[in-house]
């Protein structure tokens, strides 16, 4: 399971459990809607919104992927009034992109529409460089068709974005812009850490001087993040920033007392490749999960 932020080794597929273990509930918030509906209350109340995303991608089978848009359409249903509104996220191969492209548009235009009327925000995860065309013709189609009510991940590590940037600028909804956490070939990517925060920062830059969408700074890099501050400053404008459940949460709080801070909030049975991403990519995640352990195991 991959998601956007950060760098480093990716562990992906279809890894499931019955039942999820209390060293990941730092990470996870249960395999359930009421985990997810809890979380975002707790979270509404420390001043941080939500970004609800149901775990789960790549899915070859028809009914997985309608299977999990049901369950994104009884989310829309559960959430509860929060200030910002929590938001969602959803994968298009989530959705039936390794089906095809019109499985994939048809069971987002479900939920956007249910969204829509809903009053709640849809943002699409960017996944691997195949599935990026695909990606931004359905978000383009939709920020315009439900008046920027949908947002895009752009990932800076790509060779591609500053013309993705160019052609999504005036588009009305927003773009979330990460690092980029896919391994991509070095023809289309940039594969140097360095590089790759240099063409953050030049992102950042074009998108608060001449783009009009909504700007999602979505790092757990302080440089990145103080600089996104020192532009929205120089610049006059508003964006917010994202981050994950269970990383720099401390910071998150901090941060949210003057800006618009939203938390990535995963949830389902689809929990353990997500997981152990979240242990294998810091350290500091690694000594929680480790004495997670000593904890649950050691005798009273």
């Amino acid at each position: 399971m991959a998601v956007e932020w950060g760098d480093g080794v990716l562990l992906t597929g279809p890894l499931r459990s019955v039942m999820l273990p209390p060293i990941a509930d730092r990470f996870v918030a249960g395999e359930s809607i009421d985990g997810a509906v809890a979380r975002v209350r707790a979270l509404d109340d420390a001043g941080v919104a939500s970004i609800v995303n149901l775990l789960g991608e790549h899915y070859d089978d028809p009914e997985d992927a309608r299977a999990d848009t049901e369950e994104y359409l009884r989310l829309l249903e559960r959430l509860p009034a929060t200030e910002p509104p929590a938001t969602i996220s959803v994968k298009p191969s989530q959705l039936g992109l390794d089906i095809g492209e019109d499985a994939f548009r048809d069971n987002l235009a479900r939920i956007v529409e249910v969204a829509a009327a809903a009053d709640t925000f849809v943002w699409l995860d960017m996944e691997d460089h195949e599935a990026t065309d695909a990606t931004i013709r359905a978000y383009e189609a939709l920020a315009r068709e439900y008046d920027g009510g949908v947002g895009v991940c752009l990932q800076a590590n790509l060779r591609r974005t500053p013309d993705d940037v160019t052609r999504l600028a005036d588009t009305g909804g927003k773009i979330r812009l990460v690092k980029g956490a896919y391994d991509e070939p070095a023809a289309i990517a940039y594969r140097d850490g360095m590089a790759v925060e240099e063409a953050y920062r030049h992102l950042l830059h074009r998108l608060f001087t001449d783009a009009t969408v909504g700007i999602a700074v979505a790092t757990h890099d302080e440089a990145l993040i103080e600089y996104a501050l020192e532009l929205g400053d120089q610049y006059d404008r508003e964006s917010e920033f994202q981050m994950l459940m269970g990383v720099r949460e401390d910071r998150q709080r901090e941060l949210a007392a003057t800006e618009t801070v939203y938390q990535y909030v995963p949830y389902g049975s689809a929990w353990a490749s997500y997981f152990y991403r979240r242990i294998r990519e810091r350290r500091e995640n690694l000594r929680f999960a480790l004495r997670a352990v000593v904890d649950a195991y050691s005798p009273v």
